[in-house]
């Protein structure tokens, strides 16, 4: 009941557009593709604001270009700004969502299938900001400069986690895209066989290129034939959106693995405390700050998808209730701290998990409500 009041603050009226939008965090974000299209299914569909839900998506959709959706509206008249990789791919997974809750698929057929077509092209032909679908079919993006996943901390000319190249993530993201695209375009009474071929070699070629044996675990980043095998909480995308790339004993791999290195109770850390670049405490001047901002912070928007891959992969488990409750429980104290009643953005690495960042943050609240209320 307290998240469900949180979420109604971060849901706000946008002049520039005449239509709804998502705050990211407060008090210093505004509205943010990715984190909009993130936080969508826990703060709109897992509390019954279906109409919210729809006007964003169509939002997004009028502001499609070059297969993209906006990373951010500016407050004044200006252009939108593009730089994302991630924003426009998980629209499909907020799309997906939005039809499973409404079961709407004529707004969806009508207002948003179009749009969703042109980004699928728009990443299988390239694009800006060097996205484009390799002969692999996985997909490629940026270069040393830019920072177009969630993990994009710059401070001056420094990018502190550079991940040009194929990130794992995105992947996971791209097939999942395709699966959805496949399966409305079969209930549209359309032929999906093009998206479900192309999808399946995405996923032959996503374990080959990303399954790291040695660690039990998915690789971050792959470029230019080189994997990184830094243990981050990326890859758990791959076991907990709506059609997971992974599965079986790869899947509970991941889950296992994120969870040993990873899991704190308020979030999942960026980076794992054995890694000689972990940073526990998010203190100090901007490069202090952004130094550590996605490497060992711990942030909690990626434990709603843990806690969902979590449960997919331990379904048949005994005492499996129990051990989701549990994941549950510390937001019932942390409500009570920092700014009450909502989720803080960020938390240190280290114990005690002081909060940090934001002090209400929109993809924190929702993903909690999301794993909690979703199945």
């Amino acid at each position: 009941d307290q998240l469900i009041l949180a979420a109604d603050q971060f849901i706000v009226h946008r002049k520039s557009t005449g239509s709804k939008t998502v705050i990211a965090g407060y008090p210093w974000f505004t509205d943010w593709g990715r984190d909009t299209m993130i936080a969508l299914p826990g703060l709109t569909l897992s509390t019954g604001r279906y109409d919210d839900a729809r006007d964003i998506l169509y939002t997004f959709a009028r502001y499609e270009k070059d297969g993209l959706i906006p990373n951010v509206f500016p407050d004044g008249g200006d252009e939108p700004a593009y730089n994302t990789v991630d924003a426009a791919l998980w629209y499909f997974e907020a799309v997906y969502q939005y039809l499973q809750h409404t079961k709407d698929l004529e707004f969806v057929q009508q207002h948003l299938l179009p749009v969703m077509e042109r980004i699928v092209q728009g990443y299988k032909k390239g694009t800006v900001f060097e996205i484009a679908m390799q002969k692999d079919s996985l997909i490629a993006a940026g270069n040393e400069d830019t920072q177009l996943t969630w993990m994009d901390a710059k401070a001056g000319n420094w990018v502190v986690t550079p991940r040009h190249g194929k990130p794992v993530e995105i992947n996971a993201l791209w097939y999942n895209a395709l699966r959805v695209m496949a399966d409305i375009t079969a209930q549209t009474g359309g032929d999906g066989a093009a998206y479900l071929k192309l999808a399946e070699k995405v996923q032959k070629s996503f374990i080959k290129v990303f399954w790291n044996e040695k660690a039990n675990c998915l690789y971050d980043l792959v470029y230019e034939k080189k994997a990184n095998g830094k243990i981050r909480p990326n890859q758990i995308l791959a076991v907990s959106l709506s059609f997971p790339v992974l599965e079986g004993e790869k899947a509970k791999g991941v889950v296992d693995t994120v969870h040993q290195q990873l899991y704190t109770a308020l979030g999942l850390r960026t980076l794992n405390k054995s890694d000689p670049q972990y940073r526990g405490i998010y203190l100090g001047d901007q490069y202090a700050r952004d130094g550590a901002y996605h490497q060992g912070t711990t942030w909690t928007w990626p434990l709603g998808r843990f806690i969902t891959a979590y449960a997919r992969v331990y379904k048949d488990a005994p005492g499996l209730k129990k051990q989701l409750e549990a994941f549950f429980l510390p937001f019932q104290d942390h409500l009570q701290d920092a700014c009450i009643g909502s989720i803080s953005e960020i938390f240190d690495g280290d114990e005690p998990l002081l909060p940090r960042g934001c002090f209400a943050q929109a993809w924190s609240v929702s993903e909690i409500i999301r794993a909690y209320v979703e199945k």
